[in-house]
């Protein structure tokens, strides 16, 4: 059996002592541990012990391969029927088709949108010929593999996963009372499709936007009228308040016992 050495990613998300605990480091690790992953993802490979790959590889070239595979994805590419399967191999090619984490979250965690297929290999294509590198921070694509997940918690773990119905996010918003997401509000009761839906999404993901004045967090407030630098500038006025309205807002209905309570809580 091959022994695998998982891979600790360091978000800054992650805990200084779960990871650590249970690979046997001393805790607390020096700096957040969010992930350990087990697998064959070539942006950080699990190490395989050279002790345990088949002595009975093929030679290639003269060299031995267990004398040079040190990661898994270069023991599967080495054999791929061998290592997955042939069944494995004619569905998904010749690579391990999932990856296995263990998180340890000490904050939350950002939020996550995971393509289809399509959308993950025309995007990870789009990327590769725009010329960004594997590692640049304006990728939202780092391979060409759709996302779909299974959670299992090992210890109590909160977890959000999709979206409320467009007229539940409506009635959400207008329970709010934040003037500037009464407009969104709007779109949502005008066309509750699932485009609006994403549309609404992607304009609170997009706050603030300094220079775009039509946008429904730059409206001015009819308070704003009594501070002409203010009303000179709506965008200013208004983006410093907007997260501290909807934090106060969500007090007030976690406070309330009302359908959305727990929600804003």
């Amino acid at each position: 059996m091959d022994v695998l050495r998982p891979v600790v990613r360091p978000y800054a998300w992650g805990s200084t002592d779960a990871i650590a605990e249970l690979t046997g480091r001393p805790v607390p690790a020096p700096g957040p541990e969010a992930e350990l992953w087990m697998g064959a993802h070539p942006a950080a490979p699990s190490g395989v012990d050279p002790d345990s790959v088949h002595r009975d590889s093929v030679h290639r070239d003269g060299v031995d391969v267990a004398e040079r595979q040190t990661t898994l994805d270069d023991v599967i590419a080495a054999d791929p029927d061998r290592e997955l399967g042939s069944g494995c191999v004619a569905r998904f090619g010749p690579r391990l088709p999932f990856l296995l984490k263990v998180l340890s979250a000490a904050h939350a965690l950002s939020i996550q949108v995971h393509p289809s297929r399509g959308q993950a290999e025309a995007g990870f294509r789009a990327e590769n010929e725009r010329g960004l590198a594997p590692d640049d921070p304006a990728r939202n694509y780092i391979d060409d593999w759709p996302k779909p997940e299974l959670l299992y918690a090992l210890t109590p773990f909160e977890v959000l996963a999709g979206l409320r119905s467009p007229a539940d996010a409506a009635q959400f918003l207008r329970a709010l009372e934040v003037y500037q997401l009464t407009p969104l509000a709007a779109q949502l009761e005008a066309d509750p499709s699932a485009q609006v839906l994403s549309d609404v999404l992607a304009t609170i993901l997009s706050w603030p936007h300094p220079a775009n004045a039509a946008h429904p967090a730059d409206a001015a407030h009819p308070a704003d009228a009594a501070h002409p630098a203010n009303a000179a500038h709506p965008a200013k006025a208004a983006q410093p308040t907007l997260v501290g309205d909807v934090v106060a807002a969500c007090a007030r209905l976690a406070a309330g016992g009302g359908p959305y309570s727990g929600a804003a809580a």
